[in-house]
């Protein structure tokens, strides 16, 4: 024992010193790796400030200098499913649109998300083709139709078929100035663009077509349209993504507004073929198929009521109402159409003793009289609604405010319009017989109508009757309280559109593969599914041109060409 003693010199054995620097080694071991791993979040080697997330700061922004480690444990690595949050922390890129996206977590406004920023546009794009308002058609005084904020002069009830209050003579391309002026009465209107969900650019581009049409060259035709393009491109709003929040309105028909060249003998003016309005959104009567840059609404009717009140008492009137007639008509044939079937329909009617026809054509005609068209639709279940020079037709927004049951011959001339305000399931509205069977089959409508049993047919017609608010357009001195009407309905799609493509943008996740020539497919698609063959693609497969972007061709702007001839008839 004391020879042992002697040879370590009294000093404990070297195995009790290794193993007390073992322990304390795995001590600070222990501590560091608690500190860096867990407290906070970040391995040694990233001791150095990151930027969080605004929401989560990290712990290591509160070190000092002093108080950071000199000679961090280097081989100490977080755990990866810590890298893995921390990383979900970095905020992704500082888009200029986030403001706007975050006013709708704000659940205590009632404008979150669904603020609208209104360009404040020299008066020459709007006002002042109001004040030339003579000069905005051939044959019709447009001033009267520009009156009472664009509703035209009221109506008299004369034969009892309209309500009291709230039937205006409204024109039927007068969409332009109804729309501004409704948007005036919007409760979410903001001076601030930044948090706007859409912004909207208050163009008469429906007035200014008009204008020009007949008698002018193109360079007439495109100059306002190519003003405005460029006063928008110089804006700050526009830039924040480049046009593709911005939406005007134009009450006519997207073909006066695609001109396939620069040949002074085509039609129209090109708006929406300018690259700048492709970004845009346009509101027309009547979208093209091939294209996606415009969306159908409706066309307005008569009756623009001004409280909640006045739509239910009509809904119920129409609702009780007797209808001695099986199915009607108002239009004239086409015999310069050779596609047409309106001559088929207009004699089916005159065989039918369940059928009505209200013929129109150039001069004085019942179908010209508000009050006559109205009365004729009000008294049957079924309202033909074929083709007219181009897919659709007012008569079909009046046949439905009367409660009446319209038939379609082809899916241009409603489904894929009108996807905003109508239900896609076109079967509990309305009835779809395939032009075909009228032009080759010489299928009897008045057959086809008498096989619905009586139970589907006041399904149909109660479903049409709940639908009217959604079609017509309140007066625009006013708001309804309660109800949403075809401006509400078209805004809030905007804003839906808008808000989709922001959080696309975001995410990465744009539709790389989108085909615009099936443009008419997209929006009839139910949740999951993928574009493809579809039964209507005979409909919608007419021969392209050449040289015309994919579009419609030359029958398109002809048809356009001959609405407009038929404008010469006289208006009420």
């Amino acid at each position: 024992m004391r020879r042992r003693m002697e040879k370590s010199n009294g000093k404990p054995p070297r195995s009790r010193l290794c193993l007390l620097a073992s322990v304390l080694a795995l001590f600070w071991f222990l501590i560091f790796y608690f500190h860096f791993a867990v407290l906070s979040g970040n391995s040694p080697e990233t001791l150095k400030p990151s930027l969080p997330s605004p929401s989560i700061p990290s712990e290591s922004q509160h070190f000092s200098k002093q108080s950071r480690p000199v000679n961090p444990v280097r081989s100490i690595v977080p755990p990866r499913s810590i890298l893995k949050r921390n990383a979900q922390r970095e905020p992704k890129k500082d888009f200029p649109f986030l403001r706007a996206l975050k006013t709708a977590e704000n659940k205590t406004d009632p404008c979150g998300g669904r603020y609208i920023y209104v360009h404040d546009l020299p008066p020459r794009f709007n006002e002042d083709m109001l004040t030339e308002c003579r000069k905005l058609s051939l044959w019709t005084n447009m001033c009267k139709f520009t009156t009472n904020a664009g509703l035209g002069p009221p109506l008299e009830n004369v034969e009892g078929v309209f309500s009291n209050t709230g039937w205006y003579a409204t024109n039927q391309f007068a969409v332009d100035v109804i729309f501004s002026n409704r948007m005036k009465q919007c409760e979410c209107l903001t001076k601030d663009s930044s948090i706007a969900a859409a912004v909207f650019v208050p163009f008469y581009a429906g007035f200014d077509v008009a204008r020009y049409l007949w008698g002018y060259n193109i360079s007439v035709r495109d100059a306002a349209s190519l003003d405005l393009v460029d006063w928008l491109m110089k804006r700050p709003e526009w830039k924040v993504m480049g046009g593709r929040d911005h939406f005007l309105v134009a009450g006519r028909i997207t073909w006066d507004f695609r001109r396939l060249s620069d040949t002074e003998s085509d039609w129209g003016n090109k708006l929406l073929f300018l690259p700048a309005a492709k970004n845009m959104s346009m509101l027309v009567v009547e979208s093209s198929p091939w294209n996606a840059n415009d969306f159908g609404i409706p066309y307005p009717t008569y009756f623009h009521p001004s409280k909640d009140a006045d739509v239910f008492v009509w809904q119920d009137r129409m609702r009780k109402l007797e209808r001695k007639w099986l199915f009607s008509f108002a239009g004239a044939p086409r015999p310069g159409n050779r596609k047409s079937i309106r001559g088929q329909i207009i004699d089916q009617c005159r065989n039918s003793k369940v059928g009505k026809l209200l013929e129109c054509d150039f001069g004085e005609s019942k179908c010209h009289s508000p009050s006559s068209i109205m009365k004729m639709f009000q008294s049957s279940l079924f309202c033909l609604q074929p083709q007219g020079d181009s897919y659709t037709r007012r008569s079909a927004f009046d046949s439905m405010l009367a409660g009446c049951i319209p038939v379609f011959f082809h899916p241009g001339s409603a489904y894929t319009q009108y996807t905003w305000h109508l239900p896609k399931n076109f079967s509990k509205y309305s009835v779809f017989i395939p032009e075909d069977d009228i032009r080759k089959k010489g299928v009897s409508i008045e057959e086809r109508l008498k096989q619905i049993p009586d139970h589907v047919v006041k399904e149909m017609r109660e479903e049409v009757i709940s639908l009217i608010p959604r079609l017509i357009y309140a007066d625009p001195r006013s708001k309804l309280e309660t109800l949403k009407d075809a401006f509400d309905v078209s805004v809030q799609a905007i804003i839906d559109k808008v808000t989709k493509l922001r959080k696309e943008i975001i995410d990465d996740r744009e539709d790389k593969d989108f085909i615009e020539e099936n443009s008419w497919k997209y929006a009839l698609l139910e949740e999951g599914q993928k574009v493809g063959a579809h039964e209507w693609d005979p409909f919608f497969s007419k021969p392209k041109d050449a040289n015309n972007n994919g579009d419609s061709g030359s029958s398109s702007a002809e048809a356009a060409k001959n609405s407009w001839k038929n404008e010469r008839r006289p208006q009420s």
